[in-house]
């Protein structure tokens, strides 16, 4: 007697099954003198309060979007720059947490600015208030723990020429 196979279940009801992560793509633009370029949004106010929280300038990729795609096409939309982006810098994985689905964020070399570029600089309406360039005690002080260990990671991937894979901020293979 052959044994019975199960039959392959159905493309919607099996990817219906699986994990639905994010993804985001995100820039790292420095200045001459090696500072972070951040941004603050304003829809964190409500998020943190008193606390001033700031981000790395990019956004979610939309469906169908590449991560590349999504970090140009935000980068045009929150800071009003059209730029050719430069290589992969860092993947980092976060975890699926308090109802939020897991997120695959993609960091990408946005370069030095340019004085010009500096001054082009439009803040989308409603949704950032500022940007700044930060040294490194600066990010550590306005972005939370792991935004400050992937900018870190995004720093040592310039200086080094490789590409870093992190779990939440942290290098996965150290």
């Amino acid at each position: 007697m052959t044994p019975v196979q199960p039959s392959p279940a159905a493309p919607d009801d099996y990817y219906s099954s699986r994990p639905q992560h994010l993804a985001s793509g995100g820039v790292i633009f420095r200045d001459r003198a090696g500072r972070v370029l951040l941004v603050r949004p304003t829809y964190v106010d409500a998020k943190y309060r008193d606390d001033e929280k700031w981000e790395i300038p990019g956004g979610g990729a939309e469906h169908g979007d590449y991560p590349l795609d999504a970090a140009r096409r935000e980068i045009k939309e929150e800071l009003g720059l059209d730029i050719t982006l430069g290589r992969l810098l860092v993947v980092d994985c976060v975890p699926a947490r308090q109802g939020r689905r897991p997120l695959i964020n993609f960091l990408f070399d946005g370069g030095m600015l340019t004085t010009e570029q500096e001054q082009a600089i439009k803040l989308q309406d409603g949704e950032l208030s500022r940007w700044d360039y930060c040294d490194r005690d600066d990010y550590v002080a306005r972005l939370d723990d792991h935004m400050s260990r992937r900018v870190d990671a995004c720093l040592d991937a310039l200086r080094t020429g490789t590409t870093g894979y992190l779990h939440h901020g942290y290098h996965a293979d150290r």
